[in-house]
């Protein structure tokens, strides 16, 4: 398996310093470090289950945006969207909700919905695919990954594929096994459309491609592009990357898409919170904490070396 990895922050040797940890948590949010070490997890076993001809993208940012795709999986069954969370816990995936399970068995929402969250990003995805006159054969791939096994999750017809870490392998068997949609010299072009998107004027000059023609070149599988051209516009998804409740992580972005079929509706921009010094309150006082605790640390450095003097 081909992985690309794009996470912002990481130095050419995929490894993320002090520094960068706390530009990343300040700008991500307090899950942002784990999720990265969770998907480390997962990309291992796909890696080892996945034989050649699949492509994997790691947090990829769509174009003009802050919107983060964690794991895009490119193989000859289709294209999924992939989240890894590393929670711990029991909790009930049912429809578009995410819930935890208390000692009572009783059930309540999670302060942060990760079902409703991976379907919306996937669904950000497949807009931005068709902005660049991309065609599935097949729609994109929501699926959900606890990566740690003390995640307990009771399935309930969710509207995402969810997965445990022990389902790993044969979620992996299954697109092994899956009816090819894809050829696979297609999946690399594929991915090179997506991390080079196309500007307005070059989707203009490209020639249309029939899906039900006979595959004579490479990228005739999978690109069809359309008369028009449309560009990929991030307001229109309606993405509003707030402080998430008391954990300071990035709430569920909010997309507006009744339905699939129908383009989304032109939407008032989300309104901006006051920020400090470009920080929103919750990461200024996540900065001050950190200030405060690195003055303590050399301070007590210092208290220890005049003592052993």
């Amino acid at each position: 398996m081909r992985i690309i990895d794009k996470t912002p922050l990481q130095d050419e040797n995929g490894n993320i310093n002090i520094i960068a940890r706390i530009q990343g948590t300040l700008k991500y949010g307090l899950n942002w470090f784990a999720e990265l070490e969770a998907q480390k997890t997962v990309i291992a076993q796909l890696d080892r289950s996945l034989e050649k001809g699949f492509v994997l993208i790691r947090n990829f940012t769509l174009p003009d945006s802050e919107i983060v795709i964690p794991l895009v999986l490119i193989g000859t069954s289709g294209v999924s969207v992939i989240f890894v969370t590393p929670v711990k816990g029991h909790f009930e995936a049912k429809g578009d909700q995410w819930n935890t399970i208390t000692s009572t068995g009783s059930s309540l929402p999670a302060r942060r919905n990760l079902v409703d969250l991976i379907d919306k990003l996937a669904r950000a995805f497949h807009k931005y695919l068709e902005s660049q006159k991309i065609r599935l054969p097949v729609p994109v791939d929501p699926v959900l990954i606890a990566s740690d096994p003390g995640a307990q999750i009771e399935s309930v017809r969710p509207n995402v594929r969810v997965l445990r870490s022990d389902a790993i392998n044969q979620f992996a068997g299954s697109l092994l096994q899956a009816r090819p949609v894809l050829r696979t010299n297609s999946i690399y072009d594929l991915a090179n459309r997506i991390l080079d998107p196309k500007s307005p004027e070059e989707l203009l000059l490209m020639s249309p491609v029939n899906l039900d023609e006979k595959p004579a070149s490479r990228a005739q599988a999978i690109f069809n592009a359309a008369d028009e051209s449309v560009q990929f516009n991030p307001d229109e998804l309606e993405f509003a990357f707030e402080d998430g409740s008391e954990t300071g992580t990035p709430a569920s972005p909010s997309i507006v898409e009744p339905n699939p079929a129908r383009p989304l509706p032109r939407l008032k921009p989300a309104p901006q919170k006051k920020k400090i010094l470009g920080m929103t309150g919750a990461q200024a006082v996540l900065l001050a904490g950190m200030l405060v605790i690195e003055c303590c640390i050399v301070a007590g450095f210092g208290i220890f070396l005049f003592i052993n003097q």
